[in-house]
């Protein structure tokens, strides 16, 4: 075995949960959006998320009080902007202009889905338990939309400081019928 230790503060690398996604949030007629990697599906149906959410950004606060958001899910094309909105904080930049992303009204919560991802899941808090101790959201997707035009998304794997994986090869193996 050639495996040797490794640090500690690097472990979230290998275990990147999913593809990066712009959260949208809204309160008092202001849009954020925010850069999340840390999240997970926890049920099927209804479906549940669970993320956390650093109490130091704006989306904290604003998630914590609404109790409503959108998860777009972004592919290649946008990973300049996926970059520069987590780089940057809503409470000093209209992200929506700053990265020419077109918000769309959603059908169930009010904050606005994003025109160019390829997903987007408008969401509702469904538990705030763990959100004092671990800042973790579990939020109950409500209604989900997908552009069929995109048959194969590029999606962004975060893998830790400015590294990303791209979704690549597709590979179909059959599960046992249950």
């Amino acid at each position: 075995m050639a495996k040797r230790a490794y640090p500690l503060a690097k472990v979230y690398g290998l275990l990147e949960p999913g593809p990066v996604v712009l959260v949208t949030t809204a309160r008092k007629g202001q849009a954020n959006i925010m850069t999340m990697s840390w999240h997970t599906m926890m049920e099927f149906e209804p479906p549940l998320v669970g993320c956390v959410i650093s109490g130091r950004n704006a989306s904290f606060d604003t998630l914590r009080a609404t109790r409503e958001c959108v998860i777009n899910i972004p592919t290649l094309e946008l990973s300049k902007q996926v970059v520069g909105i987590g780089n940057c904080s809503g409470r000093t930049v209209d992200k929506f202009a700053q990265y020419r992303l077109t918000p769309v009204t959603a059908v169930a919560v009010k904050p606005p889905l994003i025109a160019e991802c390829y997903a987007s899941l408008e969401c509702r808090v469904a538990d705030t338990r763990l959100v004092n101790r671990y800042n973790f959201f579990i939020l109950e997707v409500v209604k989900a939309w997908v552009d069929t035009a995109i048959r194969q998304p590029q999606t962004l794997h975060h893998r830790g400081n400015g590294v990303f994986a791209v979704a690549g090869e597709t590979v179909r193996r059959r599960s046992a019928a249950k």
